[in-house]
């Protein structure tokens, strides 16, 4: 049973990519971190664009490990080959671009995990599982690892799958430079020519650079390589011309590069070398798994490339499937593409990791109504909020599909346990009840405190905006919450953006769709709304075409208590709960209020606080579920 297009092998690390660009490593102060790894970047871009890929590697029993493996199950990449080695560490890269010619790096891979992948790490099974087998030449550097590939390759061809190879030569990584020359791209070497022209006969496919090939081929020439490689294998070469795009060749090989076959380029701005030629890959796998010719396998991959050069890291700045045919259907508008606010708005909404189909939220980030409370202090409150995450976490059960929302200032305590829960977090900015909006001390007058949150946390905001605002109040509300949404962004976090029209002024079934439409027209594109019950079907209506109309990939909508009662709640979500878009609840004080009370006081104990809460919160569960259940019919 072939349930995979491919299966990539090599290498994985992570990579620490340096935050500030156009200076030296030395003197870099912060890093973005990604996993990374050819084979690894090939896995992540591949499924992006719709194949079903897989990777065989082995990272270490360690932080870092995990991390390469929990990110390549958010992408959508089969994990099943990757091995968990006890003794030996993930390989790390420090990274970082000096400028558009020049990408510093040094590799941390002495004795790593990936360099230990070995014969009995390859089950024949899991080989069997895939159309094809895509290698890269780091992995025939050592005989422990040549041998698995290998066998992976021998076994791809009995089952009649296809083989590819990334030259994917790094002279540092056959020790031919230094450690401090991680980013040489060629080193004559015999021996490697050797050894790489031993393995040609079995691939299908060879991709390299003109110097890869070089290495390859034996010599400095390219046509003469080209052609020493054809004399040991029928498969078809791609050569990478850098700016000049890329040219294939399935036969004998012409006189020029020219004569080969060709796919459109794209006039872009070079940003980052760096993973360039693995987001190339991508896009050719693609093309030539679905069996395209070879002018559309090129285009794929000379976009791909476009974008990998254009944004900052390797894997994450590869395009999904709906953002290429985005880009084929517009054009270049502007070179910078990390700049193109469009392009970058279908890039963050189609790549997000993971998935909530169904949000049922616990929203215990009130502070104000908590702070009034006969019995509260910092500390009581802190306790109180733990208990509410407790309660959470005991409905929740494991189970995918609930989520909170904590605050740090009063619960801090909660906010961090929550990490390893596997609930969704938001957490909330805004100062309560301010209007016009103003944001919680600790995010700093230049939000740079967003900078130290986790990528789990939700950036959440409430805003008391109405249409019929006076313009100082809508200046000033749409100009915090505009910064707020970029700042949001810079930093990889999501945004949920809250509206409660009815306390700033009267509503109709209109109001609301104004309001985000608002939002839309000012460059503000939540990944959340968070929207108060309308009272009529026409209301929630108008709300869902005016997200649809700005955003076919919204996460969705969750719908907000009020405090309201059980059964004026049911009524509420059976509205709701018609409309696809909306995606769960976020309630609050029908939940923790009379706990609150209880405990802070000093009336009610934990337990006994934890059991009301936990009820309330199952029994709203079961509510929103009955209607989804009778909304579908």
């Amino acid at each position: 049973m072939q349930d995979l297009d491919l299966i990539t092998i090599g290498r994985s690390s992570v990579d620490l990519y340096g935050a500030q660009v156009g200076g030296r490593l030395e003197d870099m102060a912060s890093f973005q971190k990604y996993v990374g790894g050819s084979p690894t970047n090939m896995s992540v871009g591949t499924a992006r664009l719709g194949l079903r890929s897989a990777l065989l590697t082995r990272v270490g029993d360690e932080h870092m490990g995990r991390f390469i493996r929990e990110q390549l199950a958010r992408e959508g990449v089969c994990t099943d080959g990757v091995i968990t080695d006890p003794e030996r560490l993930t390989a790390l890269v420090l990274l970082g671009i000096r400028d558009e010619h020049r990408f510093p790096l040094i590799f941390y891979r002495e004795n790593c995990a990936d360099m230990a992948l070995c014969e009995s790490d390859v089950d024949p099974a899991f080989i069997a599982r895939a159309r094809a087998v895509v290698a890269t030449g780091t992995h025939l550097s050592h005989p422990r690892t040549e041998a698995a590939v290998l066998k992976a390759l021998h076994l791809a061809r009995q089952a009649g799958a296809q083989t590819a190879l990334d030259i994917d030569y790094r002279p540092n990584l056959w020790g031919l430079a230094g450690h401090g020359d991680g980013e040489s791209r060629f080193v004559e070497s015999a021996a490697v020519t050797a050894k790489l022209q031993s393995t040609l006969p079995l691939f299908d496919l060879i991709v390299g650079t003109e110097e890869e090939f070089h290495i390859a081929g034996g010599s400095t020439d390219t046509i003469t390589a080209l052609r020493a490689v054809r004399d040991v294998s029928k498969a078809t070469l791609v050569c990478k011309r850098g700016p000049m795009g890329a040219v294939a060749f399935t036969g004998a090989i012409p006189d020029t590069l020219d004569a080969g076959e060709a796919g459109p380029g794209f006039p872009i701005e070079v940003f980052n070398v760096l993973g360039a030629g693995d987001g190339f890959m991508s896009g050719l796998l693609k093309g030539w798994l679905d069996k395209e010719p070879w002018p559309v396998a090129l285009k794929y991959a000379n976009a791909c490339g476009a974008f990998a050069v254009s944004r900052h890291g390797c894997a994450p700045a590869y395009p999904s499937w709906e953002e290429l045919q985005f880009f084929f259907n517009r054009g270049v508008v502007r070179p910078d593409l990390r700049n193109d606010a469009p392009l970058e708005q279908i890039h963050w909404s189609t790549n997000r990791s993971g998935g909530w189909p169904d949000m049922r939220v616990f929203a215990f980030d009130h502070r104000m109504q908590l702070e009034t409370l006969p019995g509260a202090s910092v500390e009581k409150i802190g306790a109180f909020k733990r208990l509410c995450l407790q309660a959470a976490t005991q409905v929740q059960a494991g189970q995918p599909g609930y989520g909170i929302l904590c605050d740090n200032r009063l619960g801090r305590e909660a906010l961090q346990a929550a990490a390893d829960t596997g609930l969704w977090i938001g957490r909330p900015v805004e100062w309560p009840g301010s209007r016009p909006l103003t944001l919680e001390p600790e995010l700093g007058p230049d939000f740079g405190g967003l900078a130290e949150w986790p990528l789990a946390h939700v950036v959440k905001v409430l805003c008391f905006y109405h249409p019929d605002d006076s313009a100082e109040m809508k200046a000033e509300q749409e100009a915090t919450v505009t910064r707020l949404f970029h700042a949001a962004r810079r930093n990889r976090l999501e945004f949920l953006l809250e509206v409660i029209p009815s306390k700033a002024g009267p509503v109709t079934d209109q109001t609301t769709a104004q309001v985000i439409q608002r939002f839309y027209d000012i460059g503000i594109f939540p990944d959340w709304w968070k929207l108060e019950p309308m009272q009529t079907e026409a209301g929630w209506q108008a709300a869902c075409d005016a997200i649809i109309r700005n955003d076919a990939h919204t996460r969705g909508i969750v719908v907000l208590g009020l405090g309201e009662s059980e059964a004026t709640l049911a009524a509420s979500f059976a509205k709701a709960a018609k409309f696809d878009l909306v995606k769960g609840f976020a309630v609050g004080r029908t939940i923790f209020a009379e706990a609150a009370q209880g405990f802070l006081a000093g009336t009610m104990t934990e337990t006994q606080a934890i059991a009301m809460m936990a009820d309330t919160y199952a029994r709203l569960c079961s509510l929103w579920d009955a209607a989804k259940t009778q909304a579908k019919g």
